[in-house]
């Protein structure tokens, strides 16, 4: 009976994962009347609240559970969770995370990253599981112009629109790159695998590498792409009064003239994750594309997905 409700499961994820960028009328076109009337019901519904996990070392730790499927079903909570770096944890928040009951812990960060903001702090008996996801040169080109402290290079370098393009051209290699992409792969496997307990993801900021990360296993899951694009936006929220500070420090402190120039690297935007699927459906033709050809992931590791994370 539960691989048959499996099945079904896998069945709805597949026509979500076809479907699930048409409007809402022409999915209960397209979809059986039950999944119709499961993705109606869901419109009616209030999107539960995202379950963030307060820290004072960290501000961007949530639980990716709580969120309603395509199919009427809704993710489990206690089983992943996306974070922003956790090197400044303090005493109090190990223990917190201790609470978490994780299995694993999956560090998205190169080793740049790592020799200037240090490994994680993590509860006894885990150790971090490090899997660099390339950004471009990102953080060497934001460390570079915060030491210059010239505030002329810091706008050649991040005015003009240049840190927006940077920062799309960062998503699209999300897509385009093969080490890119085996991690993620890599990641998602990990997740769906039965003996595995719950798992933790993240970056630097939790919110560009993690953020992508996040949007894909939910759309895999069949959230709605709005639903899955609202948690990305998320990070903005949680991080605000954190980088400001960062901002307010740099200014005080003399090294930026103008620290707005960082708002759009700190900053998740619609037009960045805009960036990593236009050229996902290039590349792929569609989610589901990118998900078997990108990713490499077969129906059978979609159907564990479900069968774990989705009730």
């Amino acid at each position: 009976m539960r691989r048959a409700r499996i099945r079904l499961a896998t069945a709805a994820t597949a026509a979500a994962l076809v479907l699930g960028t048409l409007p809402a009328a022409a999915y209960a076109a397209a979809a059986p009347a039950t999944a119709a009337r499961a993705w109606h019901h869901q419109l009616q519904s209030p999107s539960p609240a995202i379950r963030q996990i307060p820290l004072q070392g960290a501000v961007n730790l949530r639980d990716i559970g709580g969120y309603y499927t395509y199919a009427g079903g809704q993710v489990r909570q206690g089983l992943v969770y996306r974070s922003d770096a956790l090197s400044k944890l303090t005493a109090a928040d190990i223990t917190t995370v201790s609470g978490l009951g994780l299995t694993k812990a999956v560090d998205f960060r190169i080793p740049m990253e790592l020799q200037y903001d240090g490994a994680d702090r993590l509860p006894p008996g885990l150790s971090p599981t490090s899997r660099p996801v390339s950004d471009l040169g990102l953080y060497a080109t934001l460390v570079g112009a915060i030491s210059s402290g010239d505030p002329v290079k810091q706008e050649q370098m991040l005015g003009g629109g240049r840190a927006e393009a940077y920062m799309r051209d960062v998503y699209r290699t999300f897509v385009t790159s093969p080490e890119n992409r085996a991690q993620f792969a890599a990641t998602l496997r990990e997740i769906a695998d039965g003996a595995q307990g719950p798992l933790l993801y993240h970056c630097t900021s939790g919110k560009d590498r993690t953020g992508w990360m996040s949007y894909v296993l939910l759309r895999a899951l069949a959230v709605p792409q709005a639903t899955a694009e609202s948690d990305y936006l998320a990070s903005n929220t949680f991080r605000a009064a954190y980088d400001a500070q960062v901002r307010a420090g740099l200014k005080q402190s003399g090294r930026m003239q103008n620290p707005d120039l960082l708002i759009p690297l700190q900053e998740v935007r619609q037009d960045y994750l805009d960036a990593a699927t236009a050229r996902m459906e290039a590349d792929y033709g569609s989610f589901y594309g990118y998900l078997t050809d990108g990713l490499g992931l077969d129906l059978r590791t979609l159907s564990k997905l479900q069968g774990k994370l989705v009730r």
